[in-house]
């Protein structure tokens, strides 16, 4: 582990020195990770991307890329880009990357089961703000929005995110 990793404890997240509070998955933490199951996987996962709403948040970084309308990340198992950025209209399910609420105003996209995915493993582990302190998420981490703003202008595409075997419950 090096300082420019995001590391996953028990209190929070560890990085540049900080402590972040943060909430996981509903389901907790685990190693074997299926779509839908509300858990947060095990494993060094890395930042891939890095999307944020235009028209609420100040663009965080040079390398991160507009949610627009019609921006969707596919989650059924049996398409063939599950687990991909797609562009509606799309015929399959899908996370709607513009939302009405502000849970996906500013994201980090992970590499988990991504760019191959394979089908049932899990879609969408992304680091975005939370809902409320506390209130878990579908399998994402969540952080509070300044803080997840701070850790954005921070990191670098590549960037770690360690997720220990040993949280796993």
């Amino acid at each position: 582990m090096s300082p420019a990793d995001l590391v996953l404890t028990r209190q929070g997240l560890r990085f540049a020195g900080r402590l972040w509070p943060c909430t996981v998955g509903r389901g907790n933490i685990r190693a074997a990770k299926r779509e839908g199951d509300g858990t947060t996987p095990v494993g060094v996962h890395h930042i891939t991307g890095m999307l944020y709403r235009p028209d609420r948040v100040p663009r965080p970084s040079h390398w991160a890329a507009p949610i627009l309308p019609g921006d969707l990340w596919s989650d059924d198992p049996s398409a063939p880009d599950y687990n991909q950025f797609v562009r509606a209209p799309y015929r399959h399910s899908y996370e709607n990357l513009r939302r009405a609420d502000p849970m996906y105003d500013l994201v980090l996209l992970t590499d988990w089961n991504w760019p191959d995915a394979v089908p049932g493993l899990g879609s969408a582990i992304f680091l975005h703000p939370w809902r409320r302190p506390g209130y878990p998420t579908a399998g994402c981490i969540a952080f509070r929005r300044d803080h997840l703003l701070r850790i954005a202008q921070m990191i670098h595409p590549g960037t770690r995110l360690i997720v220990a075997p040993n949280l796993a419950r």
